[in-house]
């Protein structure tokens, strides 16, 4: 992965240990524990901000780490689009392919607006005299 050109090859362990810190004490062993964090997190940092948290088999702990952990990193990163699905005999596939469905609607729309923001930004900055 390291020499692709299309995919990049996850951060180490003490990399992801270190992305965490600020958002779940070392301790936590719920679920996947902080690494479901600092997973998401790594994806944030390295441009990809939609994120699927694909939650298996009605996991109680994951659902309360990954679930409890995506408001807070909504909130610091206000760019995330992130959803959880679950994953278990109870999900309807129609639920879980409509909040997919759901999560790229939003995500295109917040690239629009981005790219928007960026040409507005762009446009006043060529409108600026400059100053030498």
């Amino acid at each position: 992965l390291n020499n692709s050109h299309y995919f990049k090859a996850p951060g180490t362990f003490e990399d992801l240990h270190r992305l965490v810190h600020g958002y779940l004490g070392e301790g936590c062993k719920m679920g996947e524990g902080w690494l479901l964090t600092a997973e998401m997190l790594e994806l944030i940092h390295s441009g990809t901000p939609n994120i699927v948290c694909a939650q298996p088999f009605g996991c109680l702990p994951n659902h309360i780490v990954g679930k409890g952990m995506v408001r807070r990193l909504k909130d610091d990163y206000p760019d995330s689009n992130i959803v959880a699905i679950d994953y278990d005999p109870s999900a309807t596939k129609i639920n879980q392919e409509n909040r997919i469905k759901l999560m790229l609607a939003n995500g295109k729309a917040m690239a629009k607006r981005r790219a928007a923001q960026e040409a507005a930004k762009e446009a006043q900055a060529a409108k600026e005299p400059v100053t030498v």
